[in-house]
């Protein structure tokens, strides 16, 4: 039975027998590890923007601004359109192609998403190493994107289906875990590469990228493909035995589970067209959870840190080398407190660490706007910072990445991709996707005409988007903590606020109010 009705939420749902595995944990590890293209772009693209060398060739107005020109506040001196769009162009890329990887999901499995991104991604990293021209490196970011947008739309899938009910929290966030190595990795590089003199660091940190593209080919080319993925491709032979193999019991306690599958997969075959269900009644909460925790994600602020950390700290009077030393103290702060997020998600539940995560980073970005504010002013012309400021100010900002990294970093990739029916699922993986790319483009092209314009409040204009993402989490999200992927639906069902939507079919179509009639591939 599943209980809570009311802000609490609920949790339960059935129980299917299941082991953990050694052939589960490897494969959902390998899988996990397609996070690394996304979290090395993201660390990367930030420091090579504060070299010197890649300014001077790329963008050389920024670059004599920086050096000559110290009319500028220091808040708009990297406030520069096409510097932006660099870093941005890669996003919108990755929206198109979330949309696009969900049929290629469907028809041909998660795997070879996985694998397809990584080949492109793989393609953009060398032309951004061999770049000549702005031109050729936005035609590799685009490339770039295009990889992101669909390694990201496939494997929390992909995770999510492999694991067993009671660890896919856990090792869904192995995948959040790869995005913080990955900008751990970046800023590790973009410090050192710098120092080189036989060829320019900034090639060997773009080029960097093409490591962890060919660790998620080279993975997914090995990985089975998942029981519902087999299912979908009209594969119950194989499916049954891959779900027998991953769950390490015998063909009879794995029976019930893999009928379930095979009914939600039955349920789906029959729908032709997938998003134009996800439009119905009663798939409203889990379109509007696809459409807004991804955007939440983002409006945390996460990306002013991450993209842009060397190029923030500069801004707030750290020289170039402590700024590049900054983003790699982030980004070990970002890998560590992951593994809180791992260790207490199956055991705390999702709601408790999003709601924590919330007001940790709340407290943290006012504290942070407070002692900008108190420095720098409106006017932003102060360019010497005591030692202890500047190093509060890191701290603060570690205290925000810590928070971010166990609740709302793991988890905007973890709800989502646990939440729909197999009928809508890949569909409901590109929403979230392409909103989560969206808004990452929204922050990246406009975050620095951000900070020129709203200063130090611009801190505070995010920790008031938290407050009201802390309110919706409170009231409208159930926890899925322990409930079957095939049967969170009935948490959805008993919720004080979404179980009006949850109707039969006749409803849908009809337009009424809905009934107490319960319509679910999942039981």
């Amino acid at each position: 039975m599943v209980a809570g009705v009311g802000p609490n939420g609920g949790g339960g749902g059935g129980e299917y027998p299941g082991r953990f595995t050694g052939f589960v944990a490897v494969t959902c590890i390998l899988g996990a590890m397609g996070g690394l293209i996304f979290g090395y772009d993201i660390g990367i693209s930030g420091g090579v923007t504060s070299m010197a060398p890649f300014l001077k060739k790329f963008f050389p107005g920024v670059y004599h601004r920086e050096i000559n020109d110290r009319s500028h506040s220091q808040y708009c001196k990297f406030d520069d359109f096409t510097l932006t769009a660099f870093t941005s162009s890669l996003y919108v890329a990755a929206f198109f192609a979330s949309l696009v990887a969900s049929t290629v999901t469907k028809k041909f499995g998660r795997k070879w998403s996985m694998f397809l991104g990584g080949l492109i991604f793989l393609s953009g990293a060398l032309l951004n190493m061999f770049a000549s021209h702005v031109s050729m490196l936005i035609v590799g970011r685009i490339l770039l994107g295009i990889g992101v947008g669909f390694s990201v739309q496939s494997v929390p899938l992909y995770v999510s289906e492999m694991a067993p009910h009671k660890y896919r929290g856990s090792l869904n966030i192995v995948f959040q875990l790869s995005i913080t190595v990955g900008i751990f990795a970046a800023n590790l590089v973009n410090y050192f590469t710098p120092r080189l003199t036989v060829v320019d660091g900034w090639r060997v940190s773009l080029g960097g990228a093409c490591v962890p593209a060919l660790i998620i080919m080279v993975s997914s080319f090995f990985l089975p493909n998942t029981p519902n993925s087999m299912l979908e491709q009209g594969k119950p032979k194989e499916a049954r035995e891959m779900l027998r193999r991953i769950r390490g019991v015998s063909d009879q306690e794995v029976e019930a589970e893999f009928r379930g599958i095979d009914e939600a997969s039955a349920a789906a075959r029959a729908v032709e067209h997938p998003w134009r269900n996800i439009l119905l009644r009663r798939n409203r909460p889990y379109l509007v959870m696809s459409l807004l925790i991804p955007s939440f994600q983002q409006l945390t602020g996460i990306n002013v840190v991450m993209f842009y950390a060397p190029v923030l700290f500069q801004s707030i009077g750290f020289k170039s080398d402590a700024a590049l030393l900054s983003a790699v103290i982030t980004g070990t702060v970002n890998v560590l407190a992951t593994f809180v997020s791992i260790y207490g998600v199956d055991r705390w539940g999702r709601r408790f660490l999003f709601l924590e995560g919330g007001v940790q980073m709340i407290g943290s970005q006012v504290a942070i706007a407070a002692l900008i504010g108190w420095k720098f002013g409106v006017t932003g012309d102060v360019t010497v910072l005591p030692a202890w400021y500047a190093w509060l100010v890191v701290g603060l900002i570690c205290f925000y990445v810590a928070g971010y990294a166990w609740s709302w970093g793991p988890l905007g990739f973890v709800v989502p991709s646990e939440i729909f029916p197999l009928e809508i699922r890949s569909a409901g993986q590109s929403i979230n996707v392409s909103m989560n790319m969206f808004f990452t483009f929204l922050i990246a092209q406009l975050f620095l005409t951000m900070l020129c314009h709203m200063k130090f409040g611009l801190f505070l204009f995010f920790a008031c988007f938290l407050v009201g993402m802390s309110v919706f989490i409170y009231f409208f999200l159930p926890e899925t903590k322990g409930v079957p992927i095939e049967s969170v639906a009935r948490v959805f069902r008993d919720h004080w606020y979404w179980r009006r939507f949850m109707v039969a079919d006749d409803d849908d179509h009809k337009g009424g109010p809905g009934g107490k009639k319960f319509h679910s591939t999942a039981v």
